[in-house]
């Protein structure tokens, strides 16, 4: 069955790249609506949460509908409903931005806990399985879908400062693992890449608390690191947003070496261009409990402190 929330979910913040202030609610939706943006200050114009409408864009995920309404840094919120099962649901957002709040999905999950979870069982949840191995490359990174029965999760990062090094990390997404593995995993850069960004008119928004600040060694965000492996974990948060964006869930298993939101999308794009590589299933009782939202809201994670109203 599919599913949507029980009440508006209501969220506060600024732009992390526009220092914008930004309202967003996160509505209920019938079965088959999938997940849409509506820009609110636009008269409404909507904008599909699509893989094809993904628009190039510097460091973060944006989709611009066939109006030219656009959204972006949606990966975050993406994410969290991915991995709570919600699969129908109107993001209502007053601007072109979605706010970044602590960084992470874990404001988004607390909020969408305390909406609550609604069975739609009048309709059937398909979801999509990858059939053959689909690869993209770009430089020295590449980003890899191949068959599994359910959505599982390998990447690795390799960067020069010491604060984060080599990192990876493996995960099957099933039963939760979002909400308990990667969810309050907060976006990262370095301290030498924040000017240069501002001067090119990103990460207005970003500040100490919203974003894991590093320079060479040392974490200069207060209170450090959530996790000795964050910045992994945080890219893994980012490919399950932007995974997402296929319209359903994936029975697929993801590798990520040095990839991004670009390439995420571009492979996305190879996957739905090759027609032998992926089909459409109806999910069974069986494969319903091996989805990433299985089981989510029975347990209401500890994270409701984070909510922001």
């Amino acid at each position: 069955m599919q599913y949507t929330i029980e009440r508006k979910a209501q969220f506060r913040g600024v732009g992390l790249h526009s220092g914008a202030a930004v309202r967003l609610t996160i509505l209920p939706a019938p079965v088959d609506h999938g997940i849409v943006f509506s820009r609110s200050d636009l008269d409404g114009l909507r904008v599909p949460a699509r893989w094809d409408l993904v628009k190039p864009s510097q460091l973060c995920t944006l989709l611009e509908g066939e109006d030219g309404a656009s959204v972006s840094t949606i990966e975050h919120v993406m994410a969290a409903l991915a991995g709570l099962g919600i699969t129908n649901a109107l993001i209502e957002v007053n601007g072109p931005e979605v706010p970044i709040l602590d960084g992470s999905s874990a404001p988004f999950v607390a909020g969408l806990q305390e909406a609550g979870l609604r069975a739609q069982p009048e309709a059937p949840l398909r979801a999509i399985r990858v059939l053959r191995t689909v690869e993209v490359h770009h430089g020295e990174g590449f980003a890899r879908l191949s068959p599994a029965d359910n959505l599982e999760i390998h990447f690795d990062i390799d960067f020069t400062d010491a604060a984060i090094g080599h990192q990876e990390k493996q995960l099957n997404m099933a039963n939760g693992a979002f909400v308990r593995e990667l969810m309050d995993s907060r976006t990262f850069c370095r301290l030498k890449d924040v000017e240069a960004m501002q001067k090119s008119g990103l990460a207005l928004g970003g500040t100490f608390m919203n974003a894991v600040v590093i320079d060479g060694d040392k974490v200069l965000s207060p209170g450090g690191l959530r996790h000795e492996d964050e910045a992994v974990r945080h890219k893994m948060l980012d490919a399950m947003g932007d995974l997402a964006l296929a319209g359903a869930p994936l029975l697929a298993r993801y590798t990520g070496h040095r990839a991004g939101h670009a390439m995420t999308n571009k492979l996305l794009r190879a996957l739905f261009a090759a027609p032998d590589a992926w089909e459409w299933v109806t999910l069974s009782e069986g494969q319903h409990k091996r989805l990433p939202g299985a089981g989510v809201f029975e347990k209401h994670h500890a994270y409701k402190e984070l909510a922001v109203a």
